[in-house]
């Protein structure tokens, strides 16, 4: 049976209009983030989009897109938390350290700065979301988490050139999947605002 996950990444925060650093740090929704998180939700009831089961990243700026998308009940998962950056944290973006464009990502350079891995960060993702996907009752689920770490959750399943080429994701885009056989399958990404 083919299952559907609508994998969302939270609105903008503060710290991403002031272009910080933000894995396991946290900073509150911005007047532009809750009004955005807001036209998804309208998206979802215009579309007559319902989920089974929603679910959020622990963190407070998922959490809090979550509630202004649907109403209904979720659970609060550790494991859709985002990439945590070490001491980065907090830190202007430009002291990033250097993307590898062979690899897709910054590989394992926040591990000696107290950071995760970004292999650690991908197979966590994987391990959730497929564990959610095979429970029984969740036939159509909605999940909102970060941006790294969905970037590293779709880069396990769809080439890297694919994703530069067709997936723009920004605060409040949907990645849709389907689901079967323990896979994901990138259908689209839905960018309801600018």
């Amino acid at each position: 049976m083919v299952k559907t996950l609508y994998l969302m990444r939270h609105g903008q925060t503060l710290f991403n209009k002031l272009q910080k650093i933000q894995g396991i740090c946290d900073s509150p929704l911005t007047a532009k983030g809750i009004a955005d998180t807001k036209k998804v939700g309208k998206y979802f009831q215009r579309e007559h989009i319902k989920f089974d089961h929603a679910y959020s990243s622990t963190q407070e700026r998922a959490c809090d897109t979550l509630e202004l998308v649907t109403k209904q009940p979720y659970q609060r998962l550790k494991g859709l938390k985002e990439w945590n950056f070490g001491l980065f944290e907090g830190e202007d973006q430009f002291i990033n350290p250097k993307y590898d464009v062979k690899i897709g990502s910054v590989g394992d350079a926040f591990v000696p700065n107290g950071g995760d891995s970004a292999d650690a960060v991908q197979k966590r993702m994987v391990e959730v979301l497929t564990d959610l996907m095979n429970r029984k009752d969740n036939q159509q689920i909605l999940a909102v988490g970060h941006g790294a770490s969905i970037y590293l959750f779709l880069k396990n399943w769809i080439p890297l050139d694919e994703i530069v080429k067709h997936v723009e994701m920004k605060n409040c885009s949907v990645l849709k999947f389907t689901f079967s056989d323990n896979k994901f399958h990138y259908n689209e990404t839905i960018n309801v605002v600018d």
